[in-house]
């Protein structure tokens, strides 16, 4: 048997590693050529020490209290030479990727569908070559180079980690140099290279009600934490605030019905910003916050948009006096340059 570690690296940079059964994970990355912080590899340094974020594992206890205090086992931290996971693990750990001698992968496949599913939002299928590992964890996001450029923009997946196709939803922006290629020369067959995964903005472990905040492209990332919950199952509700500034603009409905059938506590709620919309929900996400999803503040809360929603929902909790059990987000600028947070 082996298990999945995914390590994050404090550039944000990730990389998976197998681990055996009965492996430590300070082996399974030097095995694999992932070089991570280390002196004494018997517990006794504390060089190697991270956050387990999520999975289980077992310590043993021939580790010292001074590298590593019972305080500190408490709070998630870990020494990765005396780690031996039982399960799927994510890790932070408190270096630079180049530091660790690793780097951000590279990988490549075909573009394998375009789709304009508005004015302002175009759907972007790749077939990933064969040879591609490309795993991520739920709502990260790639860099994707643009054919006849040397510059880059970056996506959230929308698909489902494993799939041989990665998939992207993305905002047509006028005069933007991805939405021109989209528009303009692309074409079934065309190579595409990406770098990554990256970001800290995932799906963590579900043990409270979640509640999702969508604002425009910032769908993406929820399609493939949805898609995650529907083949492993999920017993939490989970409701999407969907926000978006015209009714056309409101897409992949079709896919979030799908979810409703397929994971029995998900639901969700569409919002249209113009005042001139017919749509019954006007305004914006933090219009539609009512109590019974924010569940008196036993709520995770994951949040992606554009900066000014995801500085809006910032101030909302501020002004309501309200603090989630978790708060992750992640904000886009028109470029889609990526800046994410937690609180």
């Amino acid at each position: 048997m082996s298990y999945n570690i995914a390590l994050n690296f404090e550039d944000g940079v990730t990389r998976f590693i197998g681990c055996k059964e009965g492996e430590t994970v300070l082996d399974a990355a030097y095995r694999q050529k992932v070089n991570l912080p280390m002196d004494c590899s018997d517990g006794v340094c504390g060089t190697c020490k991270g956050h387990c974020v999520q999975g289980d594992f077992d310590l043993g206890d021939d580790y010292l209290e001074d590298a590593l205090s019972e305080e500190e086992e408490a709070e998630g931290l870990v020494l990765t030479c005396q780690m031996v996971p039982s399960s799927d693990c994510v890790i932070q750990v408190p270096m630079a990727s180049a530091l660790c001698k690793t780097q951000i992968g590279a990988f490549e496949g075909k573009v394998a569908a375009i789709e304009p599913l508005s004015e302002d939002s175009i759907d972007l299928v790749v077939d990933l070559d064969e040879n591609a590992e490309l795993a991520f964890l739920p709502g990260q996001y790639v860099h994707i180079q643009i054919p006849g450029s040397d510059q880059t923009r970056s996506y959230s997946f929308s698909s489902f980690p494993g799939s041989t196709q990665a998939s992207f939803l993305i905002r047509n922006i006028p005069q933007g140099l991805m939405s021109g290629y989209l528009n303009g020369a692309a074409k079934p067959g065309d190579r595409l290279t990406m770098t990554g995964p990256m970001g800290s903005f995932y799906l963590r472990d579900i043990t409270r009600p979640v509640l999702m905040l969508a604002g425009g492209t910032g769908l993406a990332p929820f399609l493939s934490m949805l898609a995650q919950l529907a083949e492993k199952g999920c017993d939490q509700p989970i409701h999407l605030i969907y926000g978006v500034n015209k009714d056309d603009h409101l897409v992949k409905c079709e896919a979030l019905d799908a979810f409703v059938e397929k994971l029995p506590g998900f639901s969700y709620t569409t919002v249209v910003v113009d005042e001139a919309s017919d749509h019954p929900r006007k305004g914006y996400v933090t219009h539609h916050m009512d109590r019974k999803v924010l569940n008196d503040g036993d709520v995770d809360v994951y949040l992606c948009g554009p900066p000014p929603m995801v500085d809006a929902v910032l101030h909302y909790f501020d002004d309501q006096g309200i603090a989630p059990q978790s708060f992750h987000y992640e904000k886009f600028t028109p470029n889609q340059a990526k800046q994410e947070g937690a609180a």
